[in-house]
């Protein structure tokens, strides 16, 4: 009890009246890259003064030559000495101190996104994807986690790029908090711009979910990525044929990428995922998510031509380049029956891609000194990356990007990518060919909920119900929809056994509207009558309509308006006045800075009768805003989709698009 009452204590305090003891690095923790030294002399004295508006001005000498050395060494100004000395973990709901439960378990979130097991870089407050950051310092954490304590059900806390601006006077009926990130004046939008306005301390890159407060650790990822997967191989193997014995090359072990191991043993083939960081690699297999670790080229070999004659179903990291990888089975005569990559190339510059041929380490000190060459080491790589994988897909290997900017990439750096027009990429995204017209444009997406009270038994409560409501609705499915529900229901009845949660009890599902709202319908009920705590409702970004990107989430509108980014602030704008408990919007993602505009919420159930109305109000118009839009793009699915909405929603009318003939365009002249 001694515990939570300090722990309580110290969210209260928010930025402590006395000025904390400065605190050593703890060792053996994986750092953040040291970020590029871009600022000006004059600049770098603006970064100092922001840096100092959080605190008194007797502190200011002290913590200005503190401050100027962590810039110095690191980039950033990260204020170490301010972190909290409590673990920082998802705790029960009810531990936290607060006034509405709402804010309670907003901050439960906020300590999910920032807990070790789940956090690629903790210390530096970076989720995953190696600069996607829940905030930019110390002390906007605990000025956040003070203003949560204090909310009351009519404020609403408004979070500017990880600075809390402060509560202002709203309304029960408004989220809880708003966040944005990045949200910077389009022509100001390039990866050069994120370093240094995020050096300043007036931006950041909240990637898709983690400056949101909605990630759950690689399970985030694994159920669309074992969809990929699985699909991907239903489109290269013979009906009946099984992926037991054929591989599955990819690399990125890190953050979502973590992922994809535990995805191809789902999806039961050999897996192997190339890691450069050793440190991440050895994470993931302590944590479950890979079940062998190579570090040698010759014994990895070795090892999957084993794998190929036993037909084994086996994940395996390699610790290297996986450009070293694809070159060596090629010269060795393994085939790949599907290739992909998942490294953070939306950052290629500082530390989400390493050129081959340079050791971890050496490469981590030229991001910092000599940033110019490790930009030409990667790009050179990133061609050597292409070639090799054109010369596997000569030969029947089925190439997919996974929406992670590699071809976009590849394609700067000079890389054999693009399509004969010299438009269009060579190989397709997995949203393209498979998740775009599979799932999202039926509406389909991955739908996610945290037990607050932090019970596995909840937990598994949860996805009982879930489970039944799938079948009961999978019942009376049309056709076109038929794989799509039985994946989801063989993935939920599979899910516990299958080890996926880290950090808090939260559970990713696949579900289209009517899924989303029977299944929180379903949740609300359950905590009504007493069997679970109350449980929060959310997404990945990576959906039906929460993000609009051009080479992933959207790169299957072909009407031209793939390049727009309507559909995710009408999503964001939408859920806030449906009932969102939290809402937010970033620039940057999964592919990138200034390449995508990602739009997400949260959802509080807390089994009342103002929750379910808000949960009906809100899921429909959060999933159908994108099947519209998808439908107006005359993809057939979404116009399959939306119009079997309306039938079941009266009052939802949808402008639907007038399909003209191929002959009439053809011959037309210009």
């Amino acid at each position: 009890m001694d515990t939570v009452i300090n722990f309580q204590e110290q969210i209260r305090q928010g930025i402590p009246s006395v000025l904390p003891e400065a605190k050593p690095y703890p060792a053996g923790v994986n750092r953040a890259p040291k970020r590029k030294d871009i600022l000006t002399p004059e600049e770098k004295q603006l970064a100092i003064r922001n840096a100092l508006r959080y605190f008194p001005k007797e502190w200011h000498q002290e913590l200005a030559a503190e401050f100027a050395q962590e810039l110095k060494d690191f980039g950033r100004i990260y204020m170490y000495r301010f972190k909290p000395n409590y673990d920082l973990k998802a705790r029960a709901i009810s531990d936290y101190p607060a006034k509405c439960e709402q804010a309670a378990a907003i901050m439960l979130m906020i300590d999910n996104n920032l807990d070790p097991a789940v956090a690629q870089h903790p210390e530096e407050l970076i989720t995953y994807g190696g600069n996607g950051a829940v905030f930019q310092n110390w002390a906007q954490y605990l000025l956040t986690m003070k203003y949560l304590s204090e909310m009351e059900s009519d404020q609403t806390l408004h979070l500017y790029s990880g600075h809390p601006m402060g509560l202002f006077p709203s309304s029960e009926d408004a989220p809880r908090v708003v966040v944005t990130n990045g949200m910077m004046i389009p022509n100001y939008s390039k990866p050069d711009d994120w370093e240094k306005f995020n050096a300043l301390g007036v931006t950041q890159y909240g990637q898709m979910t983690a400056g949101s407060f909605m990630y759950i650790g690689p399970q985030g990822i694994v159920h669309g990525t074992t969809i990929t997967v699985m699909n991907a191989f239903r489109k290269v193997l013979e009906k009946g044929q099984s992926p037991k014995g054929k591989i599955f090359l990819t690399a990125g072990l890190g953050g979502m990428s973590g992922a994809q191991p535990k995805a191809g043993n789902i999806a039961n083939c050999i897996t192997v995922c190339a890691e450069v960081n050793p440190k991440a690699a050895i994470k993931r297999h302590e944590q479950g998510w890979v079940d062998e670790l190579v570090d040698n080229m010759d014994a990895l070999v070795a090892r999957v031509r084993e794998a190929q004659a036993n037909d084994e179903v086996v994940s395996i990291a390699f610790i290297g380049n996986v450009v070293d990888v694809w070159e060596t089975f090629y010269e060795k005569d393994i085939f790949i029956h599907l290739g992909s990559d998942q490294t953070s190339l939306h950052n290629p510059w500082s530390g989400g891609y390493y050129p081959v041929d340079i050791s971890y380490d050496e490469s981590n000190r030229l991001i910092r000194e000599e940033p110019e060459l490790f930009k030409v080491k990667v790009q050179e790589t990133l061609k050597r990356h292409a070639d090799a994988v054109n010369k596997h897909t000569a030969r029947g290997t089925y190439f997919f990007d996974y929406g992670n900017a590699f071809l976009l990439e590849a394609s700067r750096a000079g890389g054999d990518v693009m399509a004969e027009n010299g438009i269009d990429f060579k190989y397709p995204s997995y949203v393209q060919d498979i998740l775009g017209p599979m799932c999202f444009d039926y509406g389909f997406g991955p739908f996610r909920w945290v037990c607050t009270s932090g019970k596995p038994e909840d937990l598994d409560r949860t996805d009982a119900i879930a489970a039944e409501v799938l079948n009961k609705i999978m019942a009376e499915s049309p056709e076109e929809i038929q794989q799509q529900m039985q994946d989801n229901i063989t993935w939920i009845k599979d899910a516990k056994q299958n080890k996926l949660v880290v950090g808090s009890q939260a559970r990713i599902l696949y579900a289209d509207s009517q899924g989303r709202m029977e299944i929180a319908k379903a949740f609300n009920d359950a905590i009504n009558r007493g069997e679970i705590g109350p449980v929060v409702l959310g997404r990945d970004h990576h959906d039906v309509s929460g993000t609009d990107s051009p080479f992933r989430e959207t790169s299957n509108i072909y009407d031209g308006s793939r390049f727009t980014a309507d559909m995710a602030i009408h999503n964001v704008i939408g859920d806030g006045f449906r009932g969102a408990t939290w809402v937010s919007i970033h620039n940057g993602g999964g592919v990138g800075w200034g390449e995508v505009i990602n739009g997400g919420f949260g959802m509080l159930l807390d089994g009342s009768e103002s929750a379910e109305r808000r949960l009906k109000s809100m899921l429909l118009f959060d999933v159908n805003n994108g099947i519209a839009r998808r439908s107006w793009a005359r993809n057939k699915e979404a116009n399959f989709a939306i119009q079997r909405e309306m039938a079941r929603t009266p009052k939802l009318k949808v402008t639907l698009a007038n399909q003209v003939d191929d002959e009439i365009i053809d011959n037309l002249t210009f």
